[in-house]
């Protein structure tokens, strides 16, 4: 094979580049390429539209832009025409022949408002040496995405930067082939609102066929921080208008530039509290003349078992709220305060806020983690324990639940514990808490602008455990090896009736049943109370 690496898509040809992974094994990058029209002009906050073709020969070896976003608390990178994949390939056609390859498609997470597809994040050096196709993508955030007006004739229901991970998943199918990857294995994953993205993406009717298996790790459509709410209001109020006219309020945002947009939205109050709903995120759409990505309720969707069954696994790390004292210490200069427990019964339980039973649900929240005591910096690891619960763990175990009662796919369930210098956040951080923070993960599946030199054998141990199961899956919808595996000699067994089998990811694989089954019964017990007090 020559050093000019042209591949033909629908769109037209791109041009390509050699890279090598971590072991020294050769694959094939493009990138930057794109998955539908820029958003621009009369686009913006619209649903994607298909890419247009192109004549002459893509330059692919570049990245495309980032998706426009801030970056740290005042620096933004990025541009409103960025609605570009990644593709990497251990392999090419050779005569319009190959050998099909499973395809790992990855969702990225930054709350709906940063972040991208990149490889400063995501880089594939790791993954691909497995033998599969590594596709990443860029989608619309922040308002950009996320902006939801009621009214039907504007056409903007919200939930575009969703359709985005759908046009780009249709993307896939019509050209993933031109790579040696197989459209009849494509495996969505994601880590915290990638995680819910592949969530809500097993409920939408637009993503039926795109995809076969999924992998949410830290995140599910059960998780209040990937909900949003109607834009209207809280863009009027920041705009300081003295009445919420939609239609006024499009025009305005239409002639702004970028730059002024998230002025705009930089005044809209964004603090994480479980208890309201965020001004940017997914929203059940009203009725349009436009296909909805989703025009019910996550949590109805899911009870009835509506969601697609495909193979599944699912999974979090064990110390995922230290993350949240961090954020908070970025962005606000303080760590989190609690004042009223009130504030952290998640939205999604549909509570009334200052009613009587949910003043009596926080004092039984505050009671199993605190008991008598106040938070403080002594108990530090009991605060860590309860956002965690609150913000990722009730949200992850009600969806294995729902799983359990509607679906017939097998379901794995991890808990990630190792400790290493890959441990991203928890590193950046300066935590030195036990187990692993939020996003922790990530930097055993991809080489990231944080790798450092000189990996130990818990580094190097643990970025092979993770991305043979990873891929296992892919492949087959089983992370097990199929032959003898001297790092995976545990066998990961999926839930079964009324046994909640669990792999636990340390320095070693251990397996065990239940993982953290007393905080969890509280939670369904929680959810009872919701769900009784929803039908009075």
């Amino acid at each position: 094979m020559t050093q000019e690496l042209i591949v033909s898509i629908e769109e037209g040809h791109l041009r390509g580049k050699i890279c090598y992974d971590y072991t020294g094994g050769q694959y094939f990058s493009f990138q930057g390429i794109p998955y539908a029209k820029p958003p621009l002009g009369p686009l913006r906050f619209k649903a994607p539209q298909p890419p247009e073709p192109w004549k002459e020969i893509r330059d692919a070896t570049t990245e495309g832009n980032m998706c426009y976003h801030r970056s740290g608390k005042t620096k933004y990178v990025g541009a409103e025409d960025c609605l570009f994949l990644n593709v990497y390939t251990p392999t090419l056609p050779i005569k319009d022949e190959c050998s099909l390859k499973p395809v790992m498609f990855w969702i990225h997470a930054g709350g709906y408002e940063f972040g991208s597809g990149n490889t400063s994040i995501h880089g594939p050096d790791y993954l691909i040496s497995q033998d599969v196709v590594i596709v990443t993508i860029n989608y619309r955030l922040g308002l950009l995405g996320f902006l939801s007006l009621e009214d039907p004739g504007l056409g903007i229901p919200g939930n575009a930067g969703l359709k985005d991970q759908v046009m780009a998943l249709r993307w896939v199918q019509r050209n993933i082939r031109q790579f040696c990857g197989d459209p009849n294995n494509v495996t969505i994953c994601g880590e915290s609102t990638g995680g819910a993205s592949v969530h809500y993406m097993m409920l939408s009717p637009m993503t039926k066929g795109l995809f076969h298996k999924a992998i949410m790790q830290s995140g599910t459509a059960l998780d209040y921080w990937s909900r949003g709410q109607s834009s209207a209001t809280l863009i009027a109020e920041a705009l300081e208008l003295q009445t919420v006219n939609e239609r006024e309020i499009l025009k305005i945002l239409q002639d702004l530039s970028v730059e002024e947009l998230y002025k705009i939205q930089e005044k809209i109050p964004e603090e994480l509290i479980p208890f309201r709903k965020k001004a940017v995120g997914f929203v059940v759409e009203k009725q349009t003349d436009e296909p909805a990505f989703l025009s019910e309720d996550p949590i109805d969707l899911i009870q009835r078992g509506a969601q697609v069954q495909v193979p599944v696994i699912i999974g979090y790390a064990s110390r995922e709220g230290s993350y949240f004292e961090m954020y908070c210490k970025n962005k606000y200069g303080k760590y989190i305060v609690f004042e009223d427990f009130e504030k952290y019964i998640p939205n999604t339980l549909k509570f009334q806020k200052g009613s009587d039973l949910s003043k009596s649900i926080a004092s039984r929240i505050k009671s199993l983690y605190f008991g008598e005591q106040e938070p403080n910096i002594e108990n530090r690891d009991d605060t860590y324990v309860f956002l965690t619960d609150v913000n990722f763990l009730q949200g992850v175990f009600k969806t294995i639940e729902s799983f359990s009662m509607t679906s017939s796919a097998p379901l794995y369930l991890y808990r990630m514990s190792v400790s290493s210098k890959l441990n991203i956040y928890k590193n950046l951080g300066k935590l030195n808490h036990p187990g692993a923070c939020h996003g922790d993960d990530l930097g055993y599946l991809f080489k990231t602008i944080f790798t450092p030199k000189g990996l130990g054998n818990i580094e190097k141990e643990g970025i092979q455990r993770f991305i043979r199961l990873w891929a296992n899956f892919a492949r087959t919808g089983d992370p097990n090896p199929k032959g003898k595996d001297s790092l995976i000699e545990v066998t990961w067994t999926p839930m079964r009736e009324n046994e909640l089998n669990y792999l636990e990811i340390g320095e070693n694989l251990t397996v065990g049943i239940n993982p953290d089954a007393k905080r969890m019964q509280f939670w369904n017990e929680i959810y009872a109370i919701s769900d009784t007090n929803a039908k009075l």
